[in-house]
């Protein structure tokens, strides 16, 4: 069990991971936090592809889509760490909305043979497409509080 104290509150977590050189006690926390993320992606993936209605009669096509856009999440997230370890940011400062919205731009300059690496075009025009988020109040007093339960400098 993995007990932290965050703004008066005591937060209790439990895992099979004994050994806290595998998994630290802010692993455990930050694992709990992201745990919803299959919502975001799902709530992503429907509005950015533009598959919120699937109208079937097949039982089948439900699961498929959840398939689908575990997928599509799944790459989209995998170009954004790739893009995020390019720029020195950290995961939560690209969004993933705009690197989807971004790969028609990319499919574009490929056509005109300006480049052809997905990632690198991403880091070169992120601030132009809007790939890296800024920082807001929220962002900053989460980081600040973050820092003192942490001990970060």
């Amino acid at each position: 069990m993995v007990s932290v104290l965050w703004q008066g509150v005591w937060y209790r977590y439990l895992t099979n991971v004994l050994d806290p050189q595998r998994l630290s006690a802010r692993q455990v926390c930050e694992l709990y936090r992201r745990r919803w993320r299959i919502e975001d992606a799902c709530a992503l993936t429907k509005r950015v592809v533009d598959v919120a209605y699937v109208w079937t009669g097949s039982t089948k096509a439900v699961p498929l889509q959840i398939y689908a856009t575990l997928i599509v999440y799944a790459v989209l997230l995998t170009i954004c760490q790739q893009v995020a370890q390019v720029l020195g940011e950290p995961l939560e400062r690209i969004s993933v909305e705009m690197v989807c919205r971004a790969l028609y731009h990319y499919s574009r300059a490929v056509e005109r043979g300006a480049c052809d690496d997905l990632v690198s075009f991403l880091a070169e025009h992120a601030k132009l497409l809007g790939i890296i988020k800024r920082w807001r109040k929220p962002h900053r007093e989460r980081q600040q509080l973050e820092s003192i339960i942490w001990g970060d400098p």
